[in-house]
């Protein structure tokens, strides 16, 4: 598995975490289940930036002509 990949698998597993411990709590009663689902969304597209972004190696390629 690439660290991209398990990056991302404990940035799902830290949100799930966090949904769960707001919905035990009773937070998310008083939101919408609409933007309970956007928030993820949102959150689940920074991790994947994040996630991107870290992962490989940084090389700079020169040309010649």
């Amino acid at each position: 598995m690439k660290w991209a990949s398990a990056y991302l698998v404990g940035y799902v597993l830290l949100m799930a975490g966090i949904v769960a411990a707001l919905w035990k709590i009773g937070l998310l009663d008083n939101v919408s289940p609409a933007w309970v689902v956007i928030g993820v969304v949102i959150l689940l597209g920074v991790g994947v930036m994040v996630s991107v972004a870290n992962s490989g190696t940084k090389e700079s390629i020169s040309i010649d002509k």
